[in-house]
């Protein structure tokens, strides 16, 4: 048993049980181990009308990796918070003519701990995420970079 892994399984149930869109683009766990979470979609409910990902897909994909990488740090140390992206920068590199993954981690020299004791001091905490497509040579197809917002819910 990986609790890590068993909570990532939870919130990819509760994605696609909360958000339609998440459940149409057939949105899947593939990894997750604290610092890095992996969703995967298959290419089929995600093609435009070239044959490739639609960009639309593959933005969403990695807001969804950066909200749900967010989202179990304040699960896994107890938080109960609204999540939501506040400012996100996409950019699009290169097709995606296959089943693809989204990857997400903390941003550069960002940290949980600084987050926390903002989010335990404030309420409310902002934390810069990366995220990106491997396109099929391995270099990213398509990259996100994020800034998610958590506000502690009254109660």
């Amino acid at each position: 048993m990986n609790p890590s892994l068993d909570a990532a399984h939870d919130l990819v149930r509760f994605i696609r049980d909360k958000i339609p869109l998440a459940r149409a683009m057939d949105l899947e766990l593939l990894a997750h181990d604290g610092e890095l979470l992996v969703l995967r979609a298959p290419l089929a409910p995600n093609a435009n009308d070239k044959g490739c990902a639609f960009g639309g897909s593959l933005v969403s994909l990695m807001t969804l990796c950066g909200w749900g990488l967010v989202e179990l740090a304040l699960r896994r140390r107890g938080h109960d918070c609204d999540v939501f992206v506040g400012e996100s920068t996409v950019r699009y590199l290169q097709p995606v003519w296959a089943d693809f993954r989204a990857e997400a981690r903390l941003a550069g020299d960002t940290d949980w701990a600084g987050f926390f004791d903002t989010l335990q001091a404030r309420g409310k905490a902002r934390i810069e995420v990366s995220c990106s497509v491997p396109g099929a040579d391995g270099r990213p197809a398509a990259t996100l970079a994020a800034r998610f917002v958590a506000k502690a819910r009254a109660g």
